[in-house]
């Protein structure tokens, strides 16, 4: 089931896929890892596909709140360009991602790794139901996900860098939707992916409906002894669109991320990392800044800025529905020690949204 399975009005209008990868383009590709103990996985998130790495696209970074890592965002901040593959795992396994994604890169684009290369890696803690500390995530895992990448349906979930995740003390994890944007005689998408792994139970609400407080049972994650506080954890999202937009523009779609998750009802945990980061596929060939270059000059075509306003309406729109998808895609999780994450009781759920005249029109 996806959040559309549920008696809610979501605003806006999804692509094909309701996914990241209804950018064309963009592909996503998972590692899941649930054997001796682990509770883990990686996520590889292609700009342009595997044949096209290197290809500089517009990006920017925004943090929310810090305790967290995206690596390689210092670099993209200086020159305003992605070009390596987006990773997500946990948060001890980002070294070793971050090393396996060179030696792709090295065996299957050696030009370009003869430079330099600044990995894009990010995590949310999963120690909860993995043993983090443990090396499950091994440097082959990295190329692993980067070459199962693809476009098309995407999993939510249980998946990839998400499958150890939780999410308003549910099992989150792994979550994505689209927007279609019209401007002038063109159409965009504004896609997103998140790894969901924030929030506090009574917090949850879903299209405006608030139901988390009328949830409260069943949360082991909040009623054990369990040391971390209630709402701890983190959560990326990446954000992708083939509209042509500067690196600033980027920038301010990233920024607009929090105001999705807060439809969700999150105000914001002192322990969750909450880092975005925004990217555009238009404009291919510019943005580039190797060792040589070649042109004297390059151009940027782009959406003026006083048309940005339904960019921004899109992604607020796709993050808080890619975080629900994440919650109603995931399954019930026993982990490490015995701990138990369970899984968003879904007909329950309708029950209350039901009791509440959740429908059509009703937000």
């Amino acid at each position: 089931m996806r959040a559309r399975d549920l008696p809610i009005t979501l605003d806006g209008r999804p692509g094909r896929w309701n996914a990241i990868t209804d950018v064309p383009g963009v592909e996503v590709g998972y590692v899941t890892l649930t054997e001796s103990g682990a509770r883990t996985g990686v996520t590889a998130i292609l700009p342009r596909g595997r044949a096209a790495v290197g290809v500089p696209c517009a990006a920017a970074s925004h943090s929310f709140n810090g305790n967290g890592e995206m690596t390689g965002t210092t670099w993209i901040e200086e020159i305003g360009a992605l070009t390596l593959p987006v990773m997500i795992t946990n948060t001890h396994a980002v070294g070793t991602v971050h090393r396996g994604v060179v030696d792709w890169v090295a065996d299957r684009h050696p030009a370009l790794a003869a430079q330099w290369l600044l990995p894009v890696v990010a995590e949310t803690w999963d120690g909860y139901l993995n043993d983090i500390n443990a090396p499950h995530v091994r440097l082959e895992h990295a190329a692993q996900a980067i070459e199962a990448a693809a476009t098309g349906p995407v999993a939510e979930g249980n998946v990839g860098g998400g499958t150890g995740m939780n999410c308003y003390a549910y099992k989150g994890g792994s979550g994505t939707a689209s927007r279609l944007v019209e401007h002038g005689s063109d159409t965009y998408t504004v896609g997103v992916f998140a790894q969901a792994n924030f929030g506090s139970r009574h917090e949850l609400t879903i299209a405006g409906h608030r139901v988390g407080h009328r949830l409260l049972d069943d949360n082991p994650m909040e009623t054990t002894n369990w040391f971390a506080p209630s709402g701890a954890g983190s959560v990326i999202v990446v954000v992708a669109t083939d509209a042509p937009l500067l690196p600033g523009q980027c920038k301010s779609l990233a920024r607009r991320v929090p105001m999705g998750l807060a439809r969700t009802g999150t105000t914001g945990s002192h322990f969750s990392g909450d880092i975005f980061l925004a990217f555009s596929t238009a404009n291919e060939g510019a943005l580039t800044s190797g060792f040589t270059v070649a042109d004297d000059y390059q151009s940027l075509r782009f959406v003026p800025w006083g048309r940005m306003d339904p960019y921004y309406t899109a992604v607020v729109q796709a993050v808080e529905e890619a975080v629900l998808n994440a919650l109603m895609g995931a399954e019930e999780m026993t982990g490490r020690n015995g701990h138990r994450s369970p899984a968003l009781p879904v007909a329950t759920l309708i029950e209350l949204l039901e009791q509440d005249g959740a429908g059509a029109g009703s937000r």
